[in-house]
């Protein structure tokens, strides 16, 4: 008696899997029809999908969230373009941690644990561990997925990051100053600021969470600009040789000025 069929029956109970169901699916129910290597690889990038998407809760710690949002790919931002076009990743982000917990119990006698200085300063240092635990897994929040993940409006999450950007000079890995998203004066303004005071473009990277090249172009923009204030062109002139917009042109010009006092600007 052969064993083949013996074989056959066992066999099949490990290849009951995720991979097989999908390759069934793709076959039965949508009459995806070719190369059966071809719908295998098409399985194969599902599972994989699935696994990013879903990891295993062993590798989530307590007060941890899996949370999906915007990967940090380099991907410029574009006007138009659907947030789900963006690529994207799961990341798991540190939502509580077991300092918060003990900044509950214990507190400063005759200090109110929960009056509003204590709940900025708990909600900043949140933020802020979100943002750049995103930033080291490849991802990138924006506002409103801090607003939802910490249960604030998005003004105040707003004013959150700008007392944190006052405070410390350091500009947050936040999705629209990573991707450039919109014209922000404050981010471009601190990039030219280091660059002014003579820090490196490497170490501006670091200092501000922005890629090398939109560093290199912010300089790049702002010292064309400056030749061309210090030639005696207004900025009319300047808009029609360098081809930028007349309010990026504006506000290249007033970093100029406010970051060289000594110059006179011209009406």
């Amino acid at each position: 008696m052969s064993l083949h069929p013996i074989r056959d029956r066992y066999e099949g109970i490990t290849k009951r899997t995720l991979l097989s169901a999908i390759t069934v699916l793709l076959e039965r129910e949508y009459k995806i029809l070719g190369s059966r290597k071809i719908i295998q690889m098409l399985a194969d990038d599902i599972e994989d999908l699935v696994r990013e998407c879903s990891p295993p809760q062993s590798s989530v710690g307590i007060g941890e969230i899996v949370f999906r949002t915007t990967k940090d790919d380099g991907q410029r931002q574009s006007y138009g373009k659907k947030a789900e076009d963006y690529a994207s990743i799961t990341v798991t982000l540190p939502l509580i941690t077991s300092e918060d917990v003990e900044r509950r119990i214990y507190y400063k006698k005759g200090d109110r644990n929960s009056n509003y200085e204590h709940r900025e300063a708990r909600d900043i240092e949140t933020m802020v561990r979100l943002l750049k635990s995103a930033k080291k897994q490849g991802g990138l929040l924006n506002g409103a997925e801090l607003s939802v993940l910490m249960n604030r409006s998005l003004s105040t999450i707003r004013k959150y990051l700008d007392a944190y950007q006052k405070k410390t000079g350091e500009i947050l890995p936040l999705k629209g100053y990573v991707l450039d998203q919109g014209s922000l004066p404050t981010h471009k303004g601190i990039i030219i600021n280091l660059y002014e005071q003579g820090i490196s473009p490497a170490d501006i990277v670091l200092k501000t969470s922005h890629s090398q090249s939109a560093v290199d172009r912010y300089i790049k923009q702002y010292d064309q600009i400056k030749k061309l204030l210090r030639r005696g062109l207004d900025e009319p002139a300047i808009k029609e040789i360098t081809g930028r917009s007349i309010k990026v042109v504006k506000e290249y010009v007033t970093l100029y000025y406010d970051l060289n006092p000594t110059k006179k600007r011209k009406n």
